[in-house]
C-alpha cells in the first residue's frame, strides 16, 4: 500500500476545509486488506502434501525417506504461495471478502471514535484494497436524514480513481462529496469543535 506524505496531507487539508462547513465529522481509513485468516492455505498444503505420496508410490520407486521430503517441501511450498495476500484473498468466495471487508470497516468506524460525536454526525469513508471493496457508514444522526443509498456516488468516484491507480484523488473527491450532503443536513457558521483527528489511517 503506498500513499505518500502529500498525498496524506492533501486528504488531511480536504477533511478540514470539508468540515468547517458542517458540524459533522469525516475519518477516512485505507486498508491493504481484510481477509486475514491463514487457516484455508494451511488446510491446502495439507491437503497436497497428504495426497502427494499416493502418486509418487503409484508411479515412482522412490524411497519412503524421498517421499516424506517431497511431501514435507510440498507442505511448505504450498503453504508460503497460498498465503501470498492475493492468493489467500482468491481462495475466499467474492461474498465472503465482501463480508470480512465490512467487518472491519464497522470495527475501524468504533475503534475511530466515528460513533462517538456529540451529534452522533460522523462518517467513515473506508477501503479494502485487496477485496476491492469500499463503504461509507454514517453515524445514527445522519442515518436517520440521509439514506445508505445517498452515499453510493461517493463510492463510485472513489472507486473510479482507485481503479486509475489514484487513491489520494479518490478519497478527496468521496470527502468532497459526502461534505457537500454533510453541509445540507447539518451546516456550522463556525465549523464548531473538531472531535476527531482530520487525517487518513493506514491499516
Amino acid at each position: 500500500m503506498e500513499m505518500s506524505p502529500e498525498d496524506r496531507d492533501r486528504i488531511s487539508s480536504t477533511i478540514r476545509a470539508a468540515e468547517a462547513r458542517t458540524t459533522g465529522e469525516i475519518v477516512c481509513v485505507l486498508a491493504e486488506q481484510s481477509s486475514d485468516s491463514q487457516a484455508l492455505p494451511v488446510l491446502l498444503a495439507a491437503l497436497a502434501a497428504l495426497a502427494l505420496p499416493w502418486g509418487l508410490i503409484a508411479f515412482t520407486t522412490l524411497s519412503v525417506v524421498s517421499i516424506l521430503s517431497l511431501q514435507a517441501v510440498t507442505f511448505v511450498v504450498v503453504g508460503l504461495l497460498l498465503s501470498l495476500p492475493s492468493a489467500r484473498v482468491a481462495l475466499i468466495p467474492r461474498q465472503a471478502r465482501r463480508a470480512m471487508a465490512f467487518r472491519v470497516a464497522t470495527e475501524q468506524f468504533l475503534t475511530r471514535s466515528v460513533s462517538r460525536t456529540r451529534d452522533r454526525t460522523g462518517v467513515l469513508i473506508f477501503v479494502s484494497l485487496a477485496e476491492h471493496y469500499a463503504r461509507i457508514i454514517a453515524d445514527d444522526g445522519i442515518a436517520a436524514r440521509v439514506p445508505q443509498s445517498h452515499w453510493q456516488g461517493a463510492v463510485d468516484a472513489l472507486t473510479a480513481r482507485s481503479r486509475e491507480g489514484r487513491m489520494a484523488d479518490g478519497f478527496v473527491a468521496a470527502i468532497e462529496m459526502c461534505a457537500a450532503v454533510l453541509a445540507e443536513h447539518f451546516p456550522s457558521a463556525d465549523g464548531g469543535p473538531n472531535e476527531l483527528p482530520d487525517r487518513i489511517y493506514l491499516i
